[in-house]
């Protein structure tokens, strides 16, 4: 069971602001970047080392993966196992659907809508039931899958390449998780609440981008 909002927030420890200063750090990359950077193929040659690099490089993908750890710790059982395994796998669905050349929903915009999202979920502390959190994490994977999806039949190992994306989704999953974990040891909610909220402006940056493309 997760710690009581109302405990957590009454105890702040020092583990608190590195939870907060590395949030920050990722959200205000995330701000500086043009958040379509991970949406194109070119230059990549595929492979396992281009796959796994290719999150980092979108920004927004990178938000969007550490905030799902975030919130599912934050959720605690069985949301902080349940979300890091639905979101890849509907990604992998996605993913699919863009090779099969399957009807695109409005990428740009959904991948934007992950981000503030998810943003606003952590910095609301929101605990939405299990259905709600399971069917929005599967709704924005599916986004970031047809994002990528749309990529892999120009890459030269498309195989290697996917392990390799979605092995580091797997890790930016984990250190979410790992950063509301160390929160609540510490009482940091009100820390990772803050960083939330930056994450959510972040999405709101991409947002307004996406709609102006």
């Amino acid at each position: 069971m997760s710690v009581p909002v109302a405990e957590m927030v009454s105890k702040n420890g020092p583990i608190a602001r590195p939870a907060i200063g590395a949030i920050a750090f990722l959200a205000g990359l995330s701000c500086c970047a043009a958040p379509a950077w991970a949406h194109s193929a070119e230059g990549l040659a595929g492979g396992f080392a281009a796959g796994f690099m290719h999150p980092f490089l979108g920004l927004d993908h990178l938000l969007a993966m550490v905030s799902v750890g975030l919130w599912g710790a934050f959720l605690g059982r069985p949301m902080i196992a349940a979300l890091p395994v639905i979101f890849p796998a509907v990604m992998a669905f996605g993913a699919l659907l863009a090779i099969l050349n399957m009807p695109q929903p409005p990428i740009e915009l959904g991948i934007a809508l992950s981000v503030l999202a998810l943003g606003a979920a952590i910095a609301c502390a929101y605990r939405a039931p299990i259905w709600l959190a399971g069917s929005l994490t599967g709704m924005f994977g599916l986004f970031h899958g047809f994002a990528h999806g749309s990529e892999i039949p120009s890459l030269a190992d498309p195989v290697a390449f996917s392990t390799g994306f979605v092995f580091a989704t797997g890790l930016l999953h984990v250190t979410g998780i790992g950063l509301g974990l160390a929160s609540h040891l510490k009482g940091g909610t009100l820390a990772i609440r803050g960083g939330g909220a930056i994450i959510s402006l972040c999405g709101m940056y991409f947002l307004v981008q996406a709609v102006a493309a």
